[in-house]
């Protein structure tokens, strides 16, 4: 076991050795505290300090500043930029979790792992997504309130989970909106729908993801603490979702 999460790059192999020792490892759900234990990758599931870890190597996990201008597909039928810039740099067959419309810039995972992508994109398992949008108008505390009590769109009713006004100057605006709504280009409408159409937007956040400051079309891989986030997300998930009138489409 100490192997697996020494190759998992959690910690070295003689760091790992203590991490059991101490008890502080467990293989499905229950405290291993003796070296030399044997896992299966496909089936056992390792937790550190409670925090999983995957096991498996073959799974990767990549996060993508996407570029305005690029569109969230594999290969586009139409000639435009697309995503196969990047899947095309890994030996393994990745995809994109979710997408973002191709003039909103942000977050974007790129994976192998499809029980994961699933429950990362589909928006009954709430997992939340903030966007920094910047608006024409100068927003008001009145309309951040109409965006959390909901609005009407074609397709019914949406509330924000949370709307923060980071600034408000010169008739425009820069507004923080987070949401578990995948409904296609979801944030545009619904500021559409307060009079304060979308200038600029961008996605930071992607539940335990963060941006942070990764330059607009670069990548780089999850660290093993934003990993076992997800996988904690992952593993916590009870059941199959329900319906697919709101799975994620272009934000």
């Amino acid at each position: 076991m100490q192997k697996v999460i020494a190759a998992a790059g959690v910690a070295s192999r003689r760091v790992a050795e203590n991490l059991i020792v101490e008890g502080r490892v467990t293989v499905n759900g229950e405290v291993v505290d003796a070296l030399g234990r044997r896992v299966d990758a496909e089936t056992d599931q390792i937790a550190v300090d409670g925090v999983p870890v995957q096991i498996d190597t073959s799974r990767r996990y990549v996060l993508l500043n996407k570029p305005t201008g690029m569109v969230s597909s594999l290969q586009d039928e139409r000639g435009r930029r697309d995503l196969s810039e990047y899947v095309d740099r890994y030996e393994e067959r990745l995809f994109n979790v979710g997408r973002l419309d191709t003039e909103t810039s942000g977050l974007l995972v790129l994976t192998n792992d499809g029980d994961l992508a699933h429950v990362l994109a589909h928006p009954s398992f709430g997992v939340t997504k903030t966007y920094i949008a910047k608006v024409r108008g100068n927003v008001n505390p009145g309309t951040v309130q109409r965006l959390l009590d909901g609005v009407e769109l074609e397709d019914g009713r949406i509330a924000a989970d949370k709307v923060r006004l980071l600034e408000s100057s010169r008739g425009e605006s820069l507004v923080e909106i987070t949401l578990h709504s995948g409904r296609n280009r979801i944030v545009r409408r619904m500021l559409d729908a307060v009079d304060h159409p979308v200038l600029e937007l961008v996605r930071r956040s992607f539940g335990p993801l963060h941006l942070g400051a990764l330059p607009i079309g670069k990548t780089r891989e999850l660290s093993s603490v934003e990993l076992g986030k997800l996988l904690r997300i992952a593993r916590e998930a009870k059941g199959p979702a329900q319906g697919d009138d709101d799975a994620e489409s272009s934000d």
